[in-house]
């Protein structure tokens, strides 16, 4: 057996004819050899975007308010650690090379993907450390997500839109059906995208779930510098702005005080710790500015919705004289859509290769954008690398660059500038 995380990592990646194996029945096999029983509450995190701020502002709350708190995200950008962490620490590369090999001896013949690999090891890092909650981010869609085999006890769909469409189906409906699967009978589900998708509604009355959707059973109001949250259960007055930038991180810490009302009786939290929480969450990579001149802006944006969010955030920017984009995506993603979404916020396309299987080259990419009629300069370089270094010798210390496009556009970025996730 591999004896680093490194290795065990490649085997992983190895081991399914697949990177994706859409299904429960696998995981749900060797979750059972491997008796995981959590006995704390869990609250699972779905949607197309906006899932990775809701976890990053429960996890920050929650652990503000003195809880343990397991928290399993995904992808990282750096190190695979970032995935599983207790008490916001990374878990270690031996506790996760022990709880990997202790999975391999468990399933047998069973196949598991990377991602199911991972999804158990998480959950038995949590049970090992008798973690008090676990949050739980949905790797994709919902309904046969490796998550999903484990009962929450409240779910959250942060967003609904087009994506993944391979998998997930091609309409909003079709994809929304999928995401509704993390809810289940007499829990709270909560909705946080404005225009609920009738199949969340259809489906969250078929099995008797508490649909919250925001606009109706909670919501918010700003005013001078801080804003209000309410719901069916009370409201929470002169909360600070999170500490996570963007238009739409109040519909996401909306979802998160509401999950946090439905479990008000399991896990109370003070309005101190919910201050506290908003203030000090972080998450890498989302709309993320990085100190110097110029400005430089991450962000993990890698389909229409998440890019219309990104323009509207560039847009509420004070005026720069000149924007460049380092632009890298995987070629099974809209990328038409993408720069059709960010044309007139962008002056210069700096266009990348991403090298991995699924990664779209320069050329492809800046064919996408000239289809589109983008009406920026587009350049194309082969690596990200030097398209980052393209932009910081072009640009004026008052401009500002933005990385977008992929989880790979911004992990390089962030290697090349020697940042790292905190």
């Amino acid at each position: 057996m591999p004896n680093t995380l490194a290795g065990w990592l490649t085997y992983l990646e190895s081991l399914h004819p697949k990177t994706i194996a859409l299904g429960l029945e696998r995981v749900a096999q060797v979750k059972q050899r491997l008796n995981l029983q959590p006995d704390f509450p869990i609250i699972t995190v779905g949607g197309t975007n906006g899932k990775g701020s809701v976890c990053a502002m429960l996890e920050s709350i929650l652990h503000a308010a003195g809880y343990r708190v397991g928290c399993y995200t995904s992808p990282h950008l750096l190190h695979y650690n970032e995935r599983v962490r207790i008490a916001k620490q990374q878990v270690s590369d031996a506790e996760l090379c022990a709880s990997f090999e202790q999975i391999e001896q468990a399933r047998g013949a069973t196949l598991l993907t990377y991602f199911e690999f991972g999804t158990l090891a998480a959950m038995q890092c949590f049970i090992e450390h008798k973690v008090d909650v676990a949050v739980l981010e949905v790797g994709l869609g919902g309904r046969l997500d490796a998550v999903n085999v484990f009962d929450n006890d409240c779910a959250v769909i942060a967003s609904v839109d087009i994506d993944h469409t391979d998998y997930l189906g091609d309409t909003r409906e079709a994809i929304a059906y999928e995401k509704a699967g993390i809810m289940r009978s007499g829990k709270v589900a909560i909705c946080a995208d404005a225009d609920v998708p009738q199949a969340i509604r259809d489906h969250a009355r078929q099995i008797g779930a508490q649909l919250w959707c925001i606009g109706n059973e909670l919501g918010f109001k700003q005013h001078q510098g801080q804003w209000d949250y309410y719901s069916k259960w009370g409201s929470r007055h002169a909360l600070p702005y999170p500490a996570l930038r963007g238009a739409f991180q109040l519909h996401n810490a909306s979802a998160a005080l509401a999950a946090l009302d439905a479990l008000k009786d399991k896990l109370p939290v003070s309005m101190e710790a919910v201050r506290r929480g908003l203030g000090e969450v972080q998450l890498a990579g989302r709309f993320q500015f990085v100190p110097g001149k110029p400005t430089l802006i991450l962000d993990v944006a890698h389909n229409p919705h998440a890019a219309r969010s990104l323009a509207q955030n560039l847009a509420d920017l004070p005026p720069c004289p000149h924007t460049y984009a380092v632009f890298a995506m995987l070629k099974d993603k809209d990328m038409a859509g993408v720069a059709a979404a960010l044309d007139g916020r962008i002056d210069t396309w700096l266009v990348a290769g991403i090298n991995a299987p699924r990664g779209a080259t320069a050329a492809e990419l800046a064919q996408a954008l000239r289809q589109g009629g983008a009406r920026g300069e587009i350049l194309t370089f082969a690596t990200i690398s030097e398209a980052l270094s393209y932009a910081y010798n072009a640009a004026g210390e008052n401009d500002r660059i933005a990385a977008f496009g992929s989880f790979y556009t911004v992990a390089e970025v962030m290697a090349s500038r020697g940042l790292q996730v905190l």
